[in-house]
């Protein structure tokens, strides 16, 4: 989940607990005047008081912490890797922190076989069956962190 959605998620149990605090307080003050004798002078008071303001205190510092996630920005995960190959060296830049597991596994395929590999070769080495790889190629490809060109009968996956 994003940090902005966990921030709005976390924002909204504090007003939903704000909201429970104010109703809680209003019963208990309801029960407090028609079972003490005493009037406003009734330590009864004090303690409802007192129990309002740190649970009110609790909720806010809640609703803090879901303005600094909503607000609060990710950090990206870049790994560089040197793939070699014919025309020489070069350096590739992948953000993986917007990859889940399985395309994670397939990037780290691809860089082990020098940035390239046959789509046949990453359902052997992946161990996924061949439509969660050719579904995981397409995600990849629509981030534009691979291409696929055809080769013959298959595809050869090139990191870009």
């Amino acid at each position: 989940m994003k940090n902005k959605n966990v921030g709005l998620l976390i924002i909204g149990i504090s007003i939903v607990l704000g909201i429970i605090i104010f109703l809680f307080n209003n019963a208990l003050k309801q029960i407090t005047s028609a079972s003490c004798s005493m009037g406003s002078d009734c330590s009864m008071y004090t303690a409802i008081s007192t129990q309002t303001w740190i649970s009110l205190a609790l909720a806010g510092l809640i609703f803090v912490v879901g303005l600094f996630l909503m607000f609060s920005k990710e950090e990206k995960q870049i790994i560089t890797r040197r793939i070699k190959s014919k025309e020489g060296e070069r350096k590739i830049h992948i953000d993986v922190s917007r990859l889940d597991a399985d395309e994670k596994k397939i990037v780290n395929i691809l860089t082990e076989s020098n940035g390239s590999a046959f789509q046949s070769d990453l359902v052997e080495k992946s161990g996924f069956d061949k439509v969660k790889v050719s579904r995981i190629l397409d995600r990849l490809e629509g981030r534009q962190v691979i291409e696929r060109r055809r080769r013959g009968m298959t595809n050869i996956v090139i990191l870009k």
